[in-house]
């Protein structure tokens, strides 16, 4: 049966609400519940903060639990299991709605259908997929944790129109526009870590926070040091309330060459309950994560200024050959104050 108009509303607004637990919602993924009766919505709500009620009971809540004959729209498959709250499913089947209309399925491998199919021998109708696409990439993060072990890693680069992102002797400051760089903090907001190399940390001392005037959100920062430099307490990373990991080869595997494994760094996170990672770094930590095909997505901000041969390129890539050269996909581009925002994936 195809999805109606309302029907599309409803869980569009679903998504909306879900977003509103980006912030606070943690390992967890951000869902979004809208309960409706005849093109009319009872009630909404979604998951607010880890380890407290989701969205589904949350919104039936409103309702005394009761939902006689209406239908569910849901971001995310109702869960099916015992967590840090009861299993979803069983609150949504006692609640005695008609129709439970499902985004997408959980990637969790303890829910991943079980959830759906415990509605179906309730008696209850399902259908799955309506804005599919738009529910993933909401959950982007918790769906590659899920899946892979690791978070969701966009490398953000700022550069000057030819491609450099800092002058030979490493000054770097400022190579965009102020509205750039405020951008970028809401770009931090956004996950859930921020990580860098110590050669960033020894040479620029960043704090690696989001200073938004609205916002006290503290990403966690991480720091990747192969040969364990990072030992001065007095670095801006310890110097406020943020967390800080440093990552060396105490408390993490090594490759052959005495690197820190940046796999298994990134792992480490994922076991952490890390969804989403912001890498702002060097040319060579960036080209490093790449060859090991460790990043989803790159945000380059583009400057329209020329920073010449010398200066050091966005990436330490060894491309020789045009047949080795790496393709991207250009997912969105748009002006920020006077620098260029450029969304891209990998084919």
């Amino acid at each position: 049966m195809p999805f109606t108009a309302k029907d599309t509303q409803c869980m569009a607004l679903a998504l909306q609400l879900a977003s509103k637990g980006r912030h606070t919602v943690h390992a967890n993924p951000m869902v979004g519940c809208i309960i409706a009766r005849e093109g009319a919505i009872l009630a909404q709500d979604y998951h607010r903060e880890f380890g407290k009620g989701h969205a589904e009971a949350n919104a039936l809540a409103q309702m005394n639990s009761q939902a006689n004959g209406a239908t569910m729209y849901v971001t995310l498959e109702p869960c099916s299991h015992h967590g840090k709250t009861p299993p979803c499913a069983k609150a949504v089947i006692n609640s005695r709605v008609n129709k439970v209309v499902i985004a997408t399925l959980d990637p969790n491998p303890l829910v991943a259908g079980t959830g759906v199919q415990m509605l179906k021998d309730a008696g209850i109708e399902v259908e799955i997929g309506l804005l599919e696409n738009e529910a993933k990439n909401l959950n982007r993060g918790f769906i590659k944790r899920m899946q892979t072990g690791m978070p969701f890693v966009t490398s953000k680069i700022a550069m000057s129109l030819d491609g450099k992102t800092a002058m030979a002797n490493g000054e770097s400051k400022w190579i965009t526009s102020e509205t750039a760089r405020m951008d970028v903090h809401k770009l931090r907001r956004d996950n859930q870590a921020i990580l860098t190399g110590s050669g960033t940390v020894l040479k620029d001392n960043p704090s690696l926070t989001a200073r938004l005037p609205e916002s006290t959100i503290t990403p966690l920062r991480v720091v990747i040091d192969s040969n364990n430099q990072i030992t001065n307490k007095k670095l801006n990373i310890f110097s406020d309330d943020a967390q800080t990991l440093v990552i060396n080869s105490d408390n993490c595997a090594s490759t052959a060459n005495s690197k820190v494994d940046l796999k298994a760094a990134l792992l480490k996170l994922g076991e952490m309950g890390i969804n989403t990672v912001l890498v702002e770094a060097g040319s060579g930590l960036n080209g490093a994560m790449q060859e090991a095909n460790l990043i989803d997505e790159l945000v380059i901000y583009t400057a329209p200024v020329l920073l010449g041969n010398k200066a050091t390129s966005m990436m330490q890539l060894p491309i020789t050959d045009m047949g080795d050269k790496v393709s991207l996909v250009i997912n969105d581009c748009r002006q920020v104050g006077v620098d260029m925002k450029i969304t891209a994936s990998f084919k």
